[in-house]
């Protein structure tokens, strides 16, 4: 037992932070990789004109996403985090290398593919989940803000990782290039349980389940001053009775009522938005995208996805300087206006100018993936993170993370069957639109959560609520 401590006191906080947020890396990972794998795969079982199949095998990762981030929130609080963490890196390994065996049997491969990628997903959504709940849990106070554009920067690093990884094995014959692609991403999944594997547990999960002495132990990794340890464990057990109290009055018609409809209008629905506005029709699908709009082969066009991604990462860095130097709403309206603009103009300007030149549409998707790095990409979860009351927190952030998801998977299904039934500018045109009403809602429905405490922004939606009531017209 103690060479166990002896070894467990040797994990450094640098080390307990980096493998806590490298989930990040295999969400970013299986989000990108398909991108350049698709045109590999839809060659090899000639997929060209079976746009529904397309979109099944592309989305069906976010459809498992959808219950595996709100199955693994449940066990994660009967197991600990580090455990589900775990498991998650092995369903990730399993799934991963499943994929890229898929048999060669005709169209039933690609059923087979969709039901082994909606279990992978089941790990992607885990991963979604326990990352941000685990690094919250270790990470001090001052440093939490840092820690989730930490998460970010790793999820964008994923992408990335994975877009050069597709185009260093363009060149690999087809039936093996979109094979290796995706059972590459076992590699990282690996890496992950190897490292958590020394990681401890979470010391909030430590508490609830009575084991104090553990939970101090695991904070002495990681706070320097033992005053400091001891308020935090107070602080901890508090918020852990007021969550037992809030759970205990609560249910799920609390969500709707007048006192929290306000807020949870307001941050669900910023989370919904941030997917149908289309980001990921561009990471899925931008080389058939460049395809489309120049009639190159989209497997020669694996250059664009890391231009994207290089975008993204450096988006994600800009977030973390400018995040507390600008009010929340003003990023998210400033940033939804450019990305509507940068949807809508291609569609103006090629009516205007039919002889446009096809690969403009691709400079404003640049235009539109750099404002969104840095403002609805992290900002959704930070304001998620802030907006809800203590009292409906864990059902509310739930449904947040689910209408997410639900938006990933239908963009992810329905891009390439619209792009098969109308021109390529009039599909953006409508996510620009939706872009714009995104813009509308955050101003008219979003309160401003930067620079208050948690007990001012639920006094705001009280005095909404309280508003409503005596004005029903309105």
């Amino acid at each position: 037992m103690n060479v166990m401590a002896k070894a467990e006191k040797k994990i450094s906080s640098a080390f307990i932070y980096f493998f806590g947020s490298f989930g990040g890396i295999l969400f970013g990972y299986d989000i990108g990789v398909v991108t350049g794998a698709l045109p590999f795969l839809q060659a090899d079982w000639h997929l060209e004109n079976a746009a529904s199949l397309v979109g099944w095998i592309t989305s069906a990762v976010m459809f498992g996403a959808i219950f595996g981030g709100a199955l693994a929130g449940q066990l994660s609080d009967k197991f600990g985090r580090r455990k589900m963490i775990l498991m998650s890196a092995i369903v990730f390994v399993v799934f991963s290398v499943l994929s890229g065996v898929s048999p060669d049997m005709g169209e039933a491969s690609a059923y087979y593919l969709i039901i082994v990628r909606m279990l992978l997903g089941l790990a992607v959504g885990a991963a979604s989940a326990l990352v941000p709940a685990y690094m919250s849990e270790m990470a001090p106070a001052k440093a939490r803000g840092r820690l989730s554009g930490l998460n970010q920067t790793m999820i964008v690093s994923g992408m990335l990782l994975s877009y050069v990884v597709d185009f260093l094995l363009k060149d690999l014959p087809g039936e093996w290039a979109w094979r290796l692609m995706l059972g590459l991403a076992a590699v990282p999944a690996l890496i992950l349980f190897l490292g958590v594997l020394r990681l401890p547990e979470s010391p909030r999960f430590l508490l609830r389940k009575g084991d104090e002495a553990q939970a101090r132990k695991v904070l002495s990794y990681i706070r320097k001053n033992p005053a400091e340890i001891d308020q935090e464990l107070a602080s901890i057990k508090e918020t852990a009775k007021e969550e037992r109290q809030a759970n205990q009055k609560t249910s799920w018609s609390t969500l709707f009522s007048g006192k929290y409809r306000y807020l949870v209008i307001a941050g669900v629905g910023v989370a919904a938005f941030q997917q149908f506005q289309g980001a990921n029709a561009i990471f899925y699908y931008i080389p058939l995208i460049v395809q489309k709009a120049t009639g190159q082969a989209a497997s020669s066009n694996l250059m664009w996805p890391i231009v994207q991604g290089v975008i993204l990462v450096v988006g994600s860095l800009v977030y973390m300087w400018i995040a507390d130097k600008f009010n929340r709403r003003t990023l998210l309206m400033v940033g939804g206006a450019v990305m509507g603009l940068s949807f809508i103009l291609p569609a103006v300007i090629n009516w205007m100018m039919p002889n446009m030149n096809p690969m403009t549409i691709v400079v404003f998707l640049c235009i539109y993936v750099a404002f969104y790095s840095f403002t609805w990409a992290p900002l959704t979860w930070v304001l998620v993170g802030e907006i809800f009351p203590l009292a409906i927190r864990g059902r509310a952030s739930g449904l947040a993370s689910s209408f997410n998801w639900i938006g990933s998977w239908l963009v992810g299904l329905i891009f390439p069957i619209m792009t098969a039934s109308m021109p390529q500018e009039a599909v953006f045109a409508i996510f620009g639109i939706i872009c714009i009403l995104g813009v509308i809602f955050v101003k008219t429905c979003v309160p401003e959560t930067r620079g208050h405490t948690l007990e001012e922004i639920e006094e705001q939606g009280t005095n909404h609520g309280r508003v409503k009531a005596s004005n029903p017209e309105n």
